[in-house]
């Protein structure tokens, strides 16, 4: 999953930057709201890309004293803060930039269909980028549907360039409407509305994607699907009378904390508990190779047996 979202960044990255330097141009011949708007939004995507991949780099450090579990959710760090650049350097720039020139409106005279061809080539490059975004996740995603995708992804860089593709396209659309509308009725008022609609549509996107990375940092469970897989290991394995909890939390995209509690047999011995516990190990990280951290307790499984409550919290001195 790291390669292929790692390919897919790269591939935005340098579309984006691409298309940054020609909006700029453009917008420096032409003053257009739309191309600022634009042009501010690639280089606010292609800060975002670089971001992906510092995130990704850092994720890869080796655990430490302070930091036992590694750094793996670094990669939901950077990618939140991703979320907040799309937010504030996108989308609110553009807002503010469409509402300036809806109350100061001025036609496109010079280099009057700069913009137009600016936008068809982003257009075009921005394609690309949307392009291999899908087919790195085609790779993955199987018969499970685009939102469900992006919604339950443990892996953060292809959703984010998903959606920043997808943002991004539309966006395009957009500024060309606002562009053209300009150029054929002569009134500014439209390039401004463009450039508000890009804002809104960028705004909108980032609130989602500040969603989804903010369940990911609090800590999501293994997919349904690792989770049956786990299951079905544990259960499976000669010795073990049945499982009577389990709980995951994926501490990286691809690193998952598996604890459960094992019933066992009242009479066995503990040389055969730990032989069966050491099996039952084995088998959770064969089914399911992301299961890293694997705590397995021992138990007899009583039926009808309520959990004690847990003691109260003593409260901090107050000073």
């Amino acid at each position: 999953m790291a390669g292929g979202g790692n390919k897919a960044v790269v591939a935005a990255l340098l579309a984006n930057t691409g298309i940054a330097i020609t909006k700029f141009a453009a917008w420096g011949l032409t003053q257009s709201a739309s191309m600022l708007a634009e042009a501010i939004h690639s280089l606010a995507d292609a800060g975002n890309q670089v971001l992906l991949l510092v995130g990704s780099k850092r994720a890869k450090r080796q655990a430490d004293e302070l930091h036992q579990f590694g750094f793996g959710r670094e990669r939901y760090v950077y990618s939140f803060i991703v979320a907040i650049v799309l937010f504030s350097v996108g989308g609110l720039f553009a807002l503010y930039e469409g509402y300036h020139k809806v109350h100061d409106p001025h036609a496109i005279d010079n280099w009057k269909w700069v913009p137009v061809v600016v936008l068809v080539a982003a257009i075009i490059m921005e394609t690309f980028s949307f392009r291999v975004a899908i087919i790195e996740a085609n790779k993955i995603r199987g018969t499970v549907g685009w939102m469900r995708f992006i919604r339950n992804a443990r892996s953060p860089e292809l959703p984010v360039i998903l959606l920043e593709d997808f943002a991004a396209l539309m966006g395009l659309i957009l500024a060309l409407i606002g562009v053209s509308l300009t150029l054929v009725t002569g009134n500014g008022i439209y390039d401004g509305l463009g450039s508000m609609a890009i804002g809104a549509l960028l705004v909108v996107v980032a609130i989602f994607l500040a969603i989804e990375m903010k369940s990911l940092l609090l800590g999501e469970s293994a997919t349904r699907e690792a989770q049956q897989k786990i299951v079905a290991a544990i259960e499976n394995t000669p010795g073990v009378q049945r499982l009577i909890h389990l709980k995951t939390l994926h501490l990286g995209p691809e690193e998952v904390l598996v604890a459960a509690k094992v019933g066992v047999p009242a009479d066995a011995d503990a040389a055969t508990i730990a032989e069966t516990i050491n099996a039952a190990e084995r088998a959770v990280r064969e089914a399911e190779p992301m299961s890293q951290h694997v705590y397995l307790e021992p138990d007899i499984y009583a039926e009808g047996y309520t959990r004690e409550e847990r003691p109260a919290v003593p409260e901090a001195p107050s000073h």
